[in-house]
């Protein structure tokens, strides 16, 4: 876990004084910390649109069917950053879809509205699912109490459910805002200049590794400072109750007049997270094909992109259960160091850990460079957190009297962890595999800078094609993409719906 840092600060550290003076300090950093900035605030407010009146008709109204509109909120999960800026690109130019079709001719959707609308498209659920959850478990006495005392519904808003809103806010907040920093697909695409955009084009040009680094820094540091504040915010906030008494579940109010507008809402943004990719995949596919020949790549496509992912996949449930077990059942300062270590390679931004292996195998394991080994070992460092999460939750369920009753009858650790803790674990086992697979599949930017050459996955596939402006050639694999991550999130959903049967 501590490889990519340590290699990242060790090929920055390469630079002289004076050159690190005119590197840290150049004009153009503030402008790529600008947009940055910008882009992340604008993705930002256009998720909070687009996901808390959706988690609000869902939870506090009487909209028919609730169960179908949070299952299509999530599904928008299915369409990752660069798939969905590739459908916006589908849209506008002479070759667009709405030239082609209907002649009419717009400007490509690109820049930084195009990468704005195209990561928020597929981000928003993140904030929806925490909105949702946070709606669903408030005390609807706080309002009531409020409204007694002469607040209007507006202050009631303002003053009582916000706050009580803000853990949840910024969870999802800190989620879209972190993917948003390592996100290189979407940017790249829309040619946005963001820090991840700039890394990637000083990389890929070799112009300068040493000022390569230096951005990756800058990024990991700006990840950082997101994290401290949603720390410094919810410091010493205290939402629960101190009352006696239980709190009531929400009684859902009708829509009346609004129903009309509602529902159009909904339309809106169903339409746009999923609608239009949909409809763009469909055009590039049935309405101007590319040749018969492309659909013939796909499978094998996949197959190289499965070959990756599994055993990564497999990697990461597996250095992940003695942590789990470990942090669970013997918790101590070292037990409790290894396992917050695990979380570095996930809040470490893609490009900034890809850009950092580079220099691990350049500098210390040459053999080790372009191979596929390294491209797994770097999506394990990104997922171990990952997979950590259902396993430890599993385990923190489970009763420790069991294993003593297991030692008591002459079982050794090794025998009670194979006979007794593992066959429980299972469900979880399978959870955290599902988890990395899924994405190790979608990976872009570890991908794009370590994979092998010539060995071209779904992501790499659908990247460097629709870069070349090659849209009907991508949609196959964007379909496949879109397909298998559809298929994953629906086995999720009907996982979650039996347990809540249950």
């Amino acid at each position: 876990m501590f490889i990519p840092l340590v290699y990242l600060f060790v090929r920055a550290g390469q630079a002289q004084p004076d050159q690190l003076l005119e590197l840290v300090f150049r004009p153009r950093n503030l402008e790529l910390l600008w947009n940055t900035l910008l882009l992340t605030a604008g993705v930002l407010m256009i998720c909070s649109f687009l996901a808390f009146p959706l988690a609000w008709l869902v939870t506090r109204t009487t909209i028919a069917a609730k169960g179908w509109l949070t299952v299509l909120a999530v599904v928008p999960l299915a369409v990752p950053g660069y798939v969905m800026a590739y459908a916006l690109l589908g849209i506008g130019g002479n070759l667009g879809v709405l030239s082609q079709l209907f002649g009419i001719r717009i400007a490509n959707i690109s820049g930084y509205w195009g990468a704005v609308w195209a990561l928020s498209l597929y981000t928003f659920p993140y904030l929806f699912l925490n909105l949702r959850a946070a709606l669903m478990g408030l005390d609807t006495s706080l309002e009531e109490s409020a409204q007694s005392l002469g607040y209007s519904r507006w202050e009631v808003l303002l003053k009582v459910i916000l706050p009580h809103l803000l853990p949840a806010i910024l969870a999802g907040y800190l989620v879209v805002g972190l993917y948003v920093l390592g996100d290189f697909g979407a940017v790249a695409l829309m040619r946005y200049e963001a820090f991840s955009y700039a890394i990637f084009t000083q990389y890929s040009g070799a112009f300068d590794r040493i000022y390569a680094a230096w951005l990756s820094i800058m990024l990991l540091a700006l990840a950082g400072m997101f994290l401290l504040m949603e720390a410094y915010v919810l410091k010493r906030k205290r939402l629960a109750s101190v009352g006696s008494g239980v709190g009531r579940a929400v009684s859902p109010k009708p829509l009346g007049a609004w129903q009309p507008l509602a529902w159009l809402y909904v339309a809106f943004v169903f339409m746009a997270s999923i609608g239009m990719p949909v409809a763009m995949l469909g055009y590039w596919l049935f309405l101007a094909p590319p040749d018969i020949s492309v659909f013939w790549q796909v499978p094998v496509t996949f197959m190289h992109s499965a070959l990756a992912a599994m055993p990564a996949a497999l990697l990461a449930v597996v250095l992940a259960l003695p942590l789990c077990f470990l942090s669970v059942r013997y918790p101590s300062s070292v037990t409790r160091l290894l396992e917050r270590s695990a979380y570095i390679g996930y809040a470490l931004p893609p490009l900034t850990l890809g850009l950092a292996m580079v220099f691990f195998a350049l500098q210390t394991a040459f053999f080790f460079y372009q191979t596929l080994g390294l491209l797994i070992i770097a999506w394990t460092i990104a997922t171990l957190a990952l997979a950590m999460g259902p396993i430890r939750s599993a385990l923190l369920q489970m009763r420790p009297s069991t294993e003593e009753a297991a030692y008591a009858l002459g079982y050794t650790p090794a025998a009670t962890f194979w006979h007794v803790v593992f066959p429980r674990l299972r469900r979880a086992v399978l959870a955290a595999l599902a988890l990395v697979f899924l994405f190790c599949m979608k990976e872009l930017p570890i991908t794009f800078l370590l994979a092998p050459t010539g060995y071209s996955t779904l992501a790499v596939t659908v990247f460097s094609r629709t870069t070349e402006g090659l849209m009907a050639e991508a949609a196959p694999f964007a379909a496949a993409i879109v397909l298998f991550s559809g298929l994953s999130v629906g086995m999720v959903l009907n996982r979650e719906a039996q347990k809540g049967a249950r």
